[in-house]
């Protein structure tokens, strides 16, 4: 469960907005767009990775108190674990070839059979 950034209260995940002090926790109203807040004394732009690259186009740059893009630029920007496959090996590696390649697999046995049809 996340907190406040004002009042650092326990708040629900889908609150637009804290129940204690008001202070707004989603961008545009919207309970699935996150609204990155800065603290009093930060801006988010000092350690954001759009700001670093020069992608930012986002008006109050470089002194921007909320953003929606913000993305900390000491975390990656993908997760390289959700990206890599399986490793399996033997009857479970040619299983898993078998299941992720499906229509390559359905296309060459139409090839293979139309092959020994017109052979025959």
């Amino acid at each position: 469960m996340p907190t406040c950034s004002r009042c650092d209260r326990l708040v629900d995940s889908q609150a637009v907005s804290c129940p204690h002090c008001g202070n707004q926790l989603k961008a545009f109203g919207h309970p699935g767009i996150t609204l990155h807040q800065a603290t009093d004394t930060t801006y988010l732009c000092d350690r954001c990775t759009y700001h670093e690259d020069d992608s930012c186009n986002f008006p109050q740059r470089p002194y921007a108190k909320t953003c929606t893009l913000f993305h900390d630029k000491s975390l990656p920007l993908v997760d390289e674990s959700q990206f890599s496959p399986p490793k399996y090996g033997g009857i479970r590696g040619f299983q898993f070839w078998l299941s992720t390649n499906r229509g390559l697999v359905i296309i060459a046995l139409i090839v293979i059979i139309s092959v020994l049809v017109a052979v025959t």
